[in-house]
Order: structure tokens, then sequence, then C-alpha cells
């Protein structure tokens, strides 16, 4: 009774204006006759009243969303499937953020901190660039490795700026490294676009000394290549001598692709060659076989169909670009530690929201568990094979506006879930996480 009496004596007088020590420390001095007993008592009730009258928070949340861009919120710059509103049912009415989401999508190009300033244009909410994950996020983790090492970024956009904000300090795009070599892409003179990059005359020589005296140590795809032809004659040059267009045949250099996807859904009907596409087209002409005959001289004078039964018996000689086959790492979707860091970066994001949540595990931030992670995305072999592979807690949900149209489940990498619109999805996570 004595310490309900003075909690709630204390309530009250702490929700007055201060000065309020007076009131409490009397009551105090009924049960206590001691100045000393007194004060004490007094700080540790002081405390506890505090604890038992502040505000309780918010429970975080025991489920978190991943969405892929192109094909489910996003066909080129345009939202599809009711993405815009669908996005705002995650925030409060103030505009703050209550329910954890990413987007996790193995396209890219361009720094994290410039795609969620699109994206919030584009869809009318306020995206962090923390809520980005892309092909190449996880090329960070590359950075002790290469940070001072000479390396070339390939792709769309802004690929060798995207690297210098990860920490590498001394990267080219393959436009500028090209651009140090005359002739090295025989077709140039012939192509309508220019690659050509505005630096000064004092850069130029700085940048090509650094290309002709350091060797290039690995070479990153960060994202689409624009001019296949000459970034595979490039990549080969590189590969083949160790860093050294010209030169002799040397060690191959590190190769790292920000995905490995063969096609992605972008504005056009039909699916668009991807990444993955290019990596197989690189890799089957470096590890080519070329038969060279022996005896062409033989051949002069035959005719074509003398030739023809004149060729299988002239002994050739096997030949390739490198006697190693192609060695190279991918990133991105579907690889299950793609999931994990990205169940990573959502159980950050609950922890940056809800500020007073003391998270067990010994306070570790970031460790905060889900009972339920969505994966929306359109590409059964990328999205749904992820998620299916990363196992509990992912939840995997298939949209048919992107490269997945079918009517049933995919057959080979079938979804937990299959919904016609990114709209259905949320609407269908919601419903069920209210209700749990």
């Amino acid at each position: 009774m004595f310490l309900i009496h003075t909690l709630e004596t204390c309530r009250i007088t702490f929700e007055r204006e201060p000065p309020w020590e007076d009131d409490a420390s009397n009551h105090l001095k009924k049960y206590f006759t001691e100045p000393k007993q007194t004060a004490i008592i007094f700080i540790l009730l002081h405390n506890l009243a505090l604890v038992f009258t502040a505000p309780l928070a918010d429970p975080a949340p025991s489920f978190g969303i991943a969405f892929d861009i192109d094909g489910v919120v996003l066909l080129g710059d345009t939202p599809i499937g009711g993405s815009p509103q669908s996005l705002k049912r995650l925030y409060d009415d103030c505009g703050k953020l209550k329910t954890p989401f990413i987007f996790l999508t193995n396209g890219g190009g361009f720094r994290e901190s410039k795609r969620a300033s699109e994206l919030s244009e584009l869809l009318g909410v306020n995206i962090l660039p923390s809520q980005v994950v892309q092909g190449h996020s996880p090329f960070k983790q590359l950075v002790k490795r290469f940070e001072n090492e000479l390396v070339i970024a390939v792709g769309k956009g802004e690929p060798a700026a995207v690297m210098s904000e990860y920490g590498f300090k001394n990267v080219l795009s393959i436009d500028e490294y090209s651009s140090c070599f005359d002739n090295i892409d025989p077709l140039a003179q012939y192509k309508k676009w220019s690659t050509k990059q505005d630096v000064d005359q004092n850069s130029s020589l700085r940048m090509k000394n650094t290309v002709y005296s350091q060797r290039v140590q690995a070479a990153f795809v960060v994202s689409d290549s624009v001019d296949w032809s000459r970034d595979i004659q490039v990549l080969c040059d590189v590969l083949r001598t160790g860093g050294l267009p010209g030169r002799e045949m040397g060690h191959q250099p590190s190769l790292y692709f920000a995905n490995d996807d063969l096609e992605y859904q972008a504005a056009f009907p039909s699916e668009r060659l991807g990444m993955g596409a290019f990596r197989i087209a690189l890799e089957a002409i470096f590890n080519r076989e070329t038969n060279i005959a022996k005896k062409l001289n033989e051949m002069k004078g035959l005719t074509p169909f003398q030739r023809i039964n004149h060729g299988p018996s002239i002994k050739a000689k096997q030949s390739k670009i490198h006697p190693q086959a192609l060695e190279y790492t991918s990133f991105g979707k579907p690889n299950p530690s793609v999931f994990k860091n990205a169940e990573n970066i959502l159980s950050q994001l609950v922890s940056s929201l809800h500020h007073s949540l003391q998270v067990e595990n010994h306070g570790n931030a970031g460790s905060h568990p889900f009972k339920t992670l969505y994966m929306i995305g359109d590409n059964p072999s990328v999205d749904i094979n992820g998620a299916r592979q990363a196992g509990l807690p992912w939840f995997s949900i298939l949209t048919r506006t992107g490269v997945f149209k079918g009517k049933e489940n995919h057959v080979k990498f079938p979804a937990d879930l299959v919904v016609d619109t990114v709209e259905e999805a949320v609407d269908f996570i919601l419903t069920r996480e209210c209700s749990s």
C-alpha cells in the first residue's frame, strides 16, 4: 500500500511543473525520519515513477517485405500494378514508415542514394538509401581487397561513381579505360554514338600513365553492358594478359558480375537479355576452341566440294584465348546470401525506426527476429527460387506483371502465392498480418 500510494503521489507530482521535490519529500518524511534515507528512497522512486509513467513504445513489427523493382513496381519509369498506393499503405498518416520494407533488385548502375531519390519521385513516398539493395551492393565487401588497386567498372549509368562511393580509390569505367588505347575497338568508327570522356589534357595523361603502368587487378560488371562488342573485346584483352592489354599472356584478374539474370522485364512487351546473357557470351568467347589447319596450303586450288571432303582429314590444333577457363563470381538473386543480407538490412531498419526497442541477443543491433519476410517478385528463377533457397522466414509471392505471366503457379519454382499485381500482394500481407 505504501508503494502504490507513493508511486501515485510521485506520478501526480511529476506531472506538474517543477519545482515538485518538496511535495514528494514531505510524503516520504511520514515514513522515514533520516534525511539521507529519505533522499535515497526519493531518487529510487523517482526513477521507478518515470518507468511506470513513460508512454509505451509501439511494438516492433514481426514481418518485413522485399520488393523487386522491374516488372513488379515499375516498367521502365512507369509505376505498375497499383504500386504507389500499395507502398503508401506501409506509412502512417504523417508519412512515417511503419512497415519495414526494402527494394531488393538485381538491377543497378547508379548509387543507392540516387536510386532512392528516383524511386521516391516515381512512387510518391520517401525512400531511404538504406532501403535500396542493388545487385552490385555486395561489391562493398570487396573494398578492403581492392581499395587501392586499379579496377575497371562495366555497365550503363555511372558504374565508376558507384564503385568510388563504395570506397574503391583507383577505379575507371570501361569507357575511360578503352579511351586510353588507340584502335582497341576495331568497330568504333562505325558506331554512331560516342563514348569519349570529357577530361582535360592533364587528367588524360595521368589516366594513360596509370593504365600503361598498372595491371588491372579486377573487373566489375556493375550493370548491363551498353556496348557488348567493345566490352567483350576489352575484357578479353584484360583477362588474358593479366591486366595489361596488348602484352603477353598472364594470370587472369578477378572478374565479378552484379547478377546472372538471363532476362528481365523492361518497358518492351517481351523480356530483354540481361547480364547473365552477357556473361554467357563473354565466357563462350573466352573459352572458345578454334581449329587451325596445319596444311592450309594443301587446300589451295581445290574446289569447294573437294575442300569439304578433304577438310576432315587435315590435322588441326586447339587454340584458346587463355589456357584456363574463365573464372568469375556472380552476385545477386537467387544467391541465398543476398536474402540473408536483406534480412539483416530489414532488422537494422526496424532498429532505426524503433529507437526504444531493446534488442535481445546481447543488444546486437540488426538481430531483430522476424516471424515472416515476404519476397515479392516477377521472375520465378530469380526471385522465387532465391526465397525458396533461403528458407524460413521467407514467404514468396509471384506477380504476373513481369517475366512471369502464367495462369497457374510456376512448375519448376512454385511460389507460396501467385497474384496478378503488387497491390494484391500487399493487400494479402497486411490482411494476413493484422489478423494473426
